[in-house]
């Protein structure tokens, strides 16, 4: 940890008028603009020295929280910022571990060492600080390699955009030298192995054009299966129909398609994929990802929530705080009644509180 430290520490009197009246002279251009434009790069690189340091007594020195909380405030809906961050601090991240993905990846003996002392507090920031890309790849093998919950992969699957999970895949191949596809099919609980792998495969067509007509017949289509699921308590995550339509279509599709089922059949698709989980996330995260998060930060705050709830609200908030954190407050303030700053401020404390609310927004 030491050469990590010492690596972070390395990087007017006013004129007389005149007595006769004189020819009006064109103003002179200010130097005050000029003078700023030379400033902004050295008060960049003094940004980077001040987090740097402060990412440093993370080693166990002493870790400067205000300092971090306050670059999260500078830096929201920033991500070119943290990159450059990210590119000038060879200690904790290194370009050459990922070449040909185009991303600077956190040094693994940094991450280790750190999983020693882990506090909300400092997983926040290491995660913030983190490539989105990254941060998705180590989430996903996380998931796969302690046999948790898919939930994790669904929400990278179904809630990122077609190139940021095509990052994912590229930052999980250099990371851990395999696919994330190989990973999914190899490890993911059989019931749900063939879906994932669609969903963490796709690359989605993200234009506007929707077929009513399609949407209509998939919709049927999806009626269908689970009328017959239900008749013959066949799980609905094994209908090739059902996997194939959620893990093609286009996101305005499928909900062109959602919409239509619930007028066909009286209730929301996410209803009758209720009993098999999976399904039931695969849905609320391509219908409405800011419903989707707002129910799970939600499930943070209940009382008696355990140690995956609590760390799915850092993981929402984290990777959400410069994609659609407003469209998530909405959301939550129609679902619970509240604005979401308040409910964070409520329901946490201490600098992990003052990170939420710096990366949530008023």
């Amino acid at each position: 940890m030491q050469q990590f430290l010492a690596q972070a520490s390395s990087n007017s009197s006013a004129a007389s008028p005149p007595a006769s009246p004189q020819p009006r002279l064109r103003p002179q251009p200010r130097r005050e603009p000029q003078h700023r434009e030379r400033e902004a790069p050295a008060a960049m690189a003094d940004d980077h020295q001040e987090l740097a340091r402060a990412f440093s007594g993370m080693g166990g020195l002493g870790v400067d929280e205000t300092v971090l909380v306050s670059a999260l405030g500078r830096w929201r809906r920033q991500p070119e910022k943290r990159g450059q961050f990210r590119r000038s601090f060879p200690g904790f991240f290194s370009a050459s571990a990922c070449v040909g993905a185009g991303i600077e990846l956190c040094e693994d003996e940094y991450v280790r060492h750190l999983k020693i002392e882990f506090s909300r507090f400092k997983s926040a920031m290491v995660l913030w600080a983190m490539h989105p890309w990254e941060r998705d790849a180590r989430w996903a093998h996380h998931v796969l390699h302690k046999a948790h919950p898919p939930a994790i992969l669904v929400e990278v699957a179904c809630t990122r955009s077609a190139d940021e999970l095509l990052g994912a895949r590229r930052a999980y191949q250099a990371l851990y030298h395999r696919s994330l596809e190989e990973d999914v099919a190899y490890r993911a609980k059989e019931a749900n192995a063939n879906l994932l792998v669609g969903l963490v495969s796709a690359y989605r067509y993200e234009g506007p054009l929707v077929s009513e007509e399609l949407a209509k017949e998939e919709a049927k289509a999806l009626g269908a299966a689970v009328k017959s699921a239900s008749a013959s308590s066949a799980k609905l995550v094994h209908n090739e129909q059902v996997v194939r339509v959620l893990a093609t279509r286009s996101k305005p599709q499928l909900r062109a398609t959602f919409r239509l089922y619930k007028e066909l059949h009286g209730k929301p698709l996410e209803e009758d994929f209720a009993a098999e989980p999976c399904l039931e996330e695969v849905v609320k995260c391509l219908d409405s990802p800011a419903k989707y998060f707002a129910e799970v930060i939600n499930g943070a705050f209940k009382d008696g929530a355990d140690k995956q709830a609590k760390a799915a609200l850092t993981r929402a908030v984290v990777s959400r705080s410069d994609a659609d954190m407003e469209e998530i407050k909405d959301a939550y303030a129609k679902q619970y009644g509240a604005k979401l700053a308040d409910a964070a401020a409520k329901n946490t404390h201490g600098h992990y509180k003052d990170a939420l609310l710096a990366m949530i927004g008023k």
